[in-house]
């Protein structure tokens, strides 16, 4: 099936392979090297004439294993093309997705049909031939409605759909209960039972089958699966699906015949994964442990900031389930439309913002459907719509807070300008929809790699809304900081899109970033830097919040909020801060800020990759960090269109040659591809000049080290360059510390942080349904039981705090103690002063103290940010 010229090419990689060095696996692995070749070469020339599983199959090799060799082949930049890489993150995502979605639909089925069902079911009704059915039907369901592949809930959406559908047209001797009851159900309302092996069963009213909700409720609530969502799937796609592919019911079952005919002509179209291979287990579909666990590099692995936590096994279903069902928690107290307090807010404005603020909703409303439709297909518009409506309500949810935080902090009403900037809304709306998009977004291996065209993850967001990349960025903290209940991984996800915009994003051509540059270094002349060096060791403080950056540069922000208000004039979608001519123009808040935590996320990973290869130079990461620093300082046009890890590795490697330390750029390449979050392209396509892209090692001869290369030799002289700061690294000002916090003045007590829960239970986290992981482990070195107990932890709480404050009095310099936990046992919680129900049991009631006790913790710790983590290093 190979072309000649495609077998020809794929020979002559497989010599260079053979030939280069560390080829030792190659040269032992010969079959599987030349697979790998013709796949590599094949997709390079637009020339695949065979699909991925009959490669797999002709060189008997796992999916998980194929792409885990895939890498240790790629020996030299150019062995691995950027169109390869994209085209195995496809097949990554696909594959991930459809091998979580058979696991549950196996499970799934084993709690709906009995094993053995009674004699009277026909042999030809077999579970296996229903498990075949099904099976296959959601494939050619999947394939034909869903343009993106790799997104986990539509497609487990889609899948329940496929069941309760099946389900409907199953005898009910098959189903166990409560199945079979509500087909049972369905039957007697619907026409008459037709006789024994139901002969035209589905004709027994289609409009019957298609409108009775009963099993898709069943369905939902199982799975924590939201009825609407589902319902809208059901009749917007999945009935279409059925009408355009002809499907028809024959003994209660389609013909099997008629979908395996279609699905091949998809599969053979596609020529990627045979996933009908999964009902018979085929060993090439099967994860292969060890290699899925070196390819698998996530920041928990291999971060080094982040402390290690063992997770318990949750299936990638149940996990994107459960943060979907969270979020909606979250939002259903809040409405679709502005609070009475943001009315407020609204009123008080110089300029009421109210009306431009629900045009841009409704506005964004129409643009957002219309984008989610492109991305995912024509019949999940709604879909869309239901995801932007969250979103909105996440927005006001988020505004009202960051309104009231304001208020406190400024002592005023009037946020005219703020309000009235369309920049900041839209922002601001943005990162809410973003929020729930990353939710319901989770596929099933969470990995970062190159993401598809149709995929709906960060920054597709950004172009929905029309919005850059560095606008987007001032509001992230401060909408982490404006909402306490963000689950940990949609913190952690904020935290990754705003390291996606320093690194790269922001400085993209077009970028605002680039003009408050050039506005910094007209300010003094060209003396002026966006940040000074003096202040890297410095810890990042700051109580910047998004008012600030958004209407940065302006006066300071007291003078700025009771300053003279918006003219009559002014329109809503005209951002303020303008300058007039005569002023000089001032600092600004954001680029500052921008420029600092630059510095932090660029220092950080220059020391991970430095411990990687020169840990025995360390006389040399200064050196390398000062010629970092200096390039994004004064060199920083050489960050356009380009990567913040590019000019790291180029300063590396800048550095070594002048120092005569032997460290070549395969080995950088090497040692930054198993780094988290790393992506093959950074060093693969980097830009030399416009339109023009080539490898890392062509961007260093021909553009960085032409334009630093005085610099970089002056390092090799007997007066150095004066070495830059190194950053103050304090720990992350979003992530709570996974490990148990100690009690202060040596009693053996420890507080850890709140876990989510899996399951919630009337708005009430439910503790026989959360793992030992989840819920709140108390232990003073015996059996837990007694309320003697609470007592004794009180006690030893209060001797401490009253250790400390003997301390402090003492002129000590001592950390700041905890908030003193009391458990009393008529259930008065101390700290809030809240009464429980007289019908919560006493462990409830200990439970939502401590909860309540945690979040404020939690959010104390958060509020203080790196002045904890300053006296914890200490």
């Amino acid at each position: 099936k190979v072309s000649e010229s495609v077998r020809e090419k794929a020979w002559k990689t497989y010599e260079s392979l053979s030939a280069a060095d560390g080829a030792l696996a190659c040269n032992k692995k010969k079959k599987e090297t030349w697979g790998v070749c013709i796949f590599i070469v094949a997709i390079d020339l637009d020339e695949v004439t065979f699909t991925f599983t009959e490669l797999l199959k002709s060189i008997n090799i796992s999916v998980c294993t194929f792409f885990q060799f895939l890498k240790e082949v790629d020996v030299n930049m150019d062995t691995v093309s950027t169109k390869v890489d994209s085209t195995v993150s496809r097949l990554k995502k696909k594959y991930d997705v459809l091998f979580a979605l058979y696991h549950k639909f196996e499970r799934t089925c084993g709690l709906i049909y009995l094993e053995q069902p009674s004699s009277e079911i026909s042999a030809e009704l077999s579970s296996v031939l229903v498990l075949k059915n099904y099976w296959i039907t959601f494939l050619l369901a999947k394939g034909k409605v869903l343009q993106v592949e790799d997104d986990l809930v539509i497609s487990f959406q889609l899948l329940l759909c496929v069941l309760d559908y099946f389900i409907k047209l199953s005898p009910p001797a098959m189903l166990k209960e409560p199945y079979k009851s509500s087909v049972s159900a369905v039957t007697v309302n619907g026409s008459v039972r037709t006789p024994r092996r139901g002969q035209n069963r589905s004709s027994r009213t289609a409009k019957q089958l298609d409108t009775d909700t009963r099993i898709i409720e069943i369905l939902c609530k199982e799975h924590d699966c939201n009825l609407d969502e589902v319902k809208n799937v059901y009749f917007t796609s999945f009935i279409p699906f059925l009408n355009s592919a002809g499907i028809v019911a024959s003994n209660g079952l389609p013909e099997v015949e008629v979908i395996l005919k279609q699905y091949d002509e998809l599969y053979l179209k596609n020529k990627d994964i045979d996933a009908r291979l999964f009902l018979n287990h085929d060993e090439t579909l099967q994860p292969d442990v060890i290699a899925c666990s070196q390819l698998e590099r996530t920041p928990l692995k291999n971060n080094p900031d982040e402390e290690i936590s063992i997770m318990l096994p949750q299936t990638p279903v149940r996990a994107a389930m459960n943060n979907i069902q969270q979020l909606i928690m979250i939002l259903n107290s809040a409405t679709d439309k502005p609070s009475d307090t943001l009315i407020m807010y609204f009123n008080n404005c110089t300029v009421n913002p109210k009306d431009s603020i629900l045009k841009r909703v409704e506005s964004f409303d129409h643009i957002f459907k219309k984008k989610f439709a492109e991305a995912v297909g024509q019949g999940w518009a709604e879909i869309g719509s239901q995801r932007y409506k969250l979103g909105v309500r996440l927005y006001y949810r988020v505004m009202e807070s960051m309104l009231k935080s304001e208020e406190e902090r400024l002592s005023v009403q009037n946020f005219s300008k703020l309000l009235n900037d369309n920049i900041f809304h839209t922002s601001l709306l943005a990162c809410a929809v973003e929020v729930v998009m990353a939710t319901y977004g989770r596929n099933a291996s969470q990995s970062d790699s190159t993401s598809a065209e149709t995929d709906l993850s960060f920054p597709w967001i950004l172009n929905v809304f029309d919005l850059k990349a560095f606008d987007f960025y001032k509001v992230i903290e401060s909408f982490i900081r404006a909402e306490p209940s963000l689950t940990r991984e949609m913190i952690k996800h904020l935290e990754h899109c705003e390291h996606r915009i320093m690194e790269s994003l922001a400085w993209q051509s077009g970028s605002p970033l680039f003009d408050l540059i050039k506005q910094s270094k007209e300010r003094e002349g060209q003396t002026d830097q966006p940040e000074p060096t003096s202040t890297l060791n410095m810890p990042l403080q700051h109580n910047h919040t998004a008012a600030d950056l958004y209407l940065s540069p302006v006066k300071s922000p007291k003078k700025k909020a009771s300053g003279p208000p918006l003219s009559a004039t002014s329109t809503p979608d005209v951002q303020p801060a303008v300058i007039p001519q005569t002023q000089k123009p001032q600092k600004s808040t954001s680029l500052s800020l921008f420029y600092k935590k630059v510095y932090l996320l660029a220092y950080r990973r220059l020391h991970t990759l430095f411990l990687h290869l020169l840990s025995e130079h360390p006389d040399l990461e200064p050196l390398i960090w000062t010629l970092f620093q200096h390039t994004l300082q004064n060199e920083y046009e050489l960050m356009r269109d380009r990567h913040l890890d590019q000019i790291m590795m180029c300063s590396m490697y800048g550095i070594c040659k002048v120092k005569n330390v032997d460290l070549r750029f395969k080995i950088i390449v090497s040692a930054y591809k198993e780094l988290c979050n790393t992506n093959q392209e950074t060093f693969k396509r980097v830009l030399i000049r416009e339109e023009q892209y080539d490898s890392i090692i062509v961007f260093y001869n021909l553009v960085f080290m032409q334009k630093l290369k005085t610099n970089i030799l002056q390092y090799a002289s007997s007066r150095p360059p004066t070495l830059s700061p190194i950053p103050h690294i304090p720990r992350s000002p979003y992530q709570f510390s996974n490990s148990p916090r100690r009690v202060p003045a040596g009693n053996n007590i420890y507080i850890s942080p709140l876990k989510s829960p899996y399951k919630f239970s009337d708005g009430f986290q439910s503790p026989t349904k959360m793992t030992p992981r989840s819920r709140i482990l108390v232990s003073i070195g015996e059996s837990f039981g007694t309320s003697e107990k609470f007592q004794k932890i009180n006690q030893m709480l209060c001797n401490s705090e009253c250790q400390l404050k003997r301390s402090a009095e003492a002129g000590a310099a001592a950390p700041k103690p905890l908030k003193r936990l009391r458990f009393d046992i008529e259930g008065q919680d101390e700290a809030d002063g809240s009464k429980h129900l007289p019908q919560e049991s006493k462990f409830q009631q200990k439970l939502a103290e401590m909860t309540s006790t945690r979040t404020r913790m939690q959010k104390q710790k958060l509020n203080d940010g790196n002045d904890t983590s300053a006296s914890e290093e200490k």
